[in-house]
């Protein structure tokens, strides 16, 4: 895991274990880097990725803050039984089946290293596939992993359920995961995997999905037929966003 990586695995825990409550403040940069004998850089990057994740948020010339319902995304952060891939999520009653579309090893981009926290130098692999249920198209899903972290991923893993070839055969716990849903016009690749219509939006989201010890190993964007997707949420009580 790299140094930064590290340093956010290390925050989000004090977030979650209440060290910083929602509201506090951080101490400051160069306290925080000389505690983790980093530099302010590293540093920042680990503030960026926890920025991301929704934990804390910035007030230029007052420092960083947790975020007032950070508390909710640790609740919401309940481990394996809790975020699931496709095939468990629709259960046994729905035959599932995927579809590569591409498959290819290659280095990965800045942003994937970003979310990967990953160096320029590690291979990731590159995953396009059509996901049907039913025995008709659901989604289209376009998936990077980094190869040193699950290895050994194939066709025939591929044609299954990837998560369940992490969890049994790897034998690694999968955790928490950033997810961001948004609507946008369909692709061209949407209308012919997905067999929709140009006019038809999809439904985008967004993963970084993350094992139980808090490395990140996926990260993913779905296109979702709109008129086969939807969603629950439970919200608990008032959350406080600052503006």
């Amino acid at each position: 895991m790299s140094k930064y990586a590290d340093i956010a695995q290390n925050i989000r825990h004090e977030i979650k274990s209440g060290v910083y409550a929602p509201g506090t403040s951080l101490p400051d940069q160069k306290s925080m880097a000389a505690n983790f004998h980093t530099s302010r850089m590293t540093l920042q990057k680990a503030l960026d990725l926890l920025k991301t994740e929704g934990y804390l948020y910035s007030q230029q010339g007052a420092g960083t803050f947790v975020k007032y319902n950070a508390d909710s995304l640790v609740n919401m952060d309940i481990g394996v039984d809790q975020y699931v891939g496709t095939t468990e999520l629709l259960g046994p009653k729905h035959k599932v089946d995927s579809r590569i579309v591409s498959f290819n090893l290659r280095y990965p981009t800045e942003i994937e290293q970003e979310k990967l926290a990953l160096s320029a130098t590690q291979v990731i692999y590159d995953i396009v596939r059509a996901r049907w249920v039913d025995d008709e198209p659901y989604a289209l899903e376009y998936t990077k992993m980094p190869v040193e972290l699950i290895p050994n991923i194939d066709e025939t893993v591929l044609k299954q359920s990837i998560y369940q070839y992490i969890e049994n055969t790897l034998g690694l716990q999968i955790g928490s995961a950033f997810r961001r849903i948004e609507a946008r016009r369909s692709t061209l690749e949407d209308i012919k995997q997905l067999n929709i219509l140009p006019e038809d939006p999809v439904l985008v989201v967004t993963n970084i999905v993350y094992l139980a010890d808090g490395r990140p190993f996926e990260y993913s964007k779905t296109h979702q037929r709109s008129d086969k997707s939807h969603f629950s949420i439970f919200v608990s009580g008032r959350t406080h966003e600052p503006h």
